[in-house]
């Protein structure tokens, strides 16, 4: 009988079919523990449980009740938002290969996060907690602490959402404002609500992708994000694999990533990390116990020790981690890799989006996915918690796939109209192209990286710095 494995996930979420392919591959039984049950759950009994996310010992009770009849070999939260329930479930079973309900926690809560980092020496941008009712004083305080410019976060959201830098006093106190409703919004409290205000850390800004085994880190690939992330708002658009930066920047970049984890106590699974580099400097800013979100997994496909695991997805080897089953040492597939993750750049109703067919026949272009029907409402960062879709890409060298996908991007045609009808801006069409990146403000120190690598006309362009 193949082993079954709980994966964990929000019903709103892009992760949970590659997850279930990978199950698929493996042979192994899926079953899937979400806050809505499918239509057809009575006819899917043993592999479907229902569980109050927001709830974890709840939602382990429930599963203790589900494992006495199905038993678990290993539970997977397969996003942000299910990784803490996922390990109140994990140990009420006594899974073999788990984290701590501690060291998870840490990382959904930016204030233990930042304090546990601390108390272990590691570099990291100064921080103080505040309050999104927070006064004159108060604020003042807080720029005193972290200097400016600084970053205003929410504790417990994820992909830049909430996320504002702020120059001044007067930007920093209307950052805590807008921060604070958006998050009222979201929880329904009218009360403050906690806040960190951390310096502004200028300079490359990489992720790490890494599954931790008995506590040793393995790093499966190092992305780096070419479109600077400067602010006030902190979209990430891009990502392409293996790094360009030199190697002792590499290097340090991962070494941030083991001293944070290991200051947490993370043992097991997936871990996503962000880190900045200022000078040689490596600053962690975030570490999420789960793997990479969206469908930016598609840029990672890895090789093991055996002809059985010549091409794996990432979905795969986390799952073969999880379960105990052969892994070896993955590492990435020769070659470059990358997705670009179409932003949303004003709000309204999306009409839709032209130029998919023409993004999908570019050399190098792997897949492009728009996940966002037309006649939905969408909106931009700090308050939007989506993306429009995602563009991979795949080619000999990271310089060829980032070419590719800008040249994807610069055929992407977005139409929203104001939600408005009044608006004058209604049916007017956005070209989602390189103008709207943000201003560079610095090159990175990367190895050479040839001019001649080009998709038709469209000449690759070098990373910038940035921050999250």
């Amino acid at each position: 009988m193949p082993d079954r494995v709980m994966l964990i996930l929000p019903t709103q979420t892009y992760r949970a079919a590659a997850f279930l392919r990978a199950a698929s591959a493996l042979e192994l039984e899926a079953v899937v523990a979400s806050n809505e049950a499918p239509t057809l759950a009575r006819l899917m009994d043993g592999r479907v449980l229902t569980l109050d996310l927001g709830r974890p010992q709840e939602s382990a009770f429930r599963a203790t009740e589900f494992a006495a009849r199905w038993p678990v070999a290993a539970v997977v939260g397969v996003d942000e938002a299910s990784v803490l329930t996922a390990a109140h479930v994990a140990a009420a079973l006594g899974t073999v290969r788990r984290n701590s309900v501690e060291a998870v926690a840490a990382t959904r809560d930016k204030r233990l996060l930042r304090h546990r980092l601390a108390a272990a020496a590691v570099t990291q941008p100064r921080f103080v907690e505040i309050g999104s009712d927070a006064d004159t004083a108060a604020i003042t305080a807080a720029v005193a602490a972290v200097g400016l410019p600084c970053v205003v976060k929410p504790v417990d959201l994820a992909a830049s959402r909430g996320v504002i830098r702020a120059d001044n006093i007067a930007a920093l106190t209307a950052a805590i404002e807008r921060t604070g409703t958006l998050l009222r919004s979201i929880c329904g409290d009218g009360g403050a609500q906690p806040l960190l205000v951390e310096s502004y850390v200028d300079g490359v800004e990489v992720a790490v992708e890494g599954l931790l085994r008995d506590g040793r880190l393995d790093v499966l690939a190092v992305f780096d994000k070419p479109d600077p992330l400067v602010g006030p708002f902190f979209e990430e658009t891009m990502l392409v694999t293996p790094s360009r930066l030199v190697a002792p920047l590499r290097e340090a970049a991962v070494d941030a990533v083991r001293r944070g984890v290991a200051a947490l106590g993370l043992d097991h699974g997936p871990i996503h990390a962000e880190v900045r580099l200022a000078g040689e400097r490596a600053f962690l800013i975030e570490i999420a116990a789960r793997s990479i979100g969206g469908l930016c997994s598609a840029a990672i496909r890895l090789g093991g020790d055996d002809a059985a695991q010549a091409d794996m997805s990432l979905e795969e080897v986390i799952l073969r981690q999880a379960c105990g089953l052969p892994l070896g040492t993955p590492r990435l597939i020769p070659g470059g890799s990358g997705v670009l993750m179409i932003p949303i750049h004003r709000g309204g109703v999306l009409q839709g989006v032209d130029g998919v067919d023409a993004a999908r026949d570019v050399d190098g272009i792997t897949g492009v996915t728009i996940s966002i029907p037309a006649g939905e409402t969408v909106t931009p960062l700090p308050e939007g918690d989506r993306y429009l879709g995602f563009v991979s890409a795949r080619g000999d060298t990271p310089a060829y796939v980032e070419a590719a996908l800008r040249r994807a991007q610069s055929l992407l045609r977005v139409d929203i109209t104001s939600a408005d009808k009044g608006d004058d801006e209604a049916g007017l069409a956005h070209v989602v192209g390189d103008d709207d990146r943000q201003p560079r403000s610095s090159e990175p120190a990367h190895e050479a990286i040839p001019g001649d690598q080009r998709v038709g006309d469209h000449e690759q362009s070098r990373a910038g710095a940035g921050q999250r």
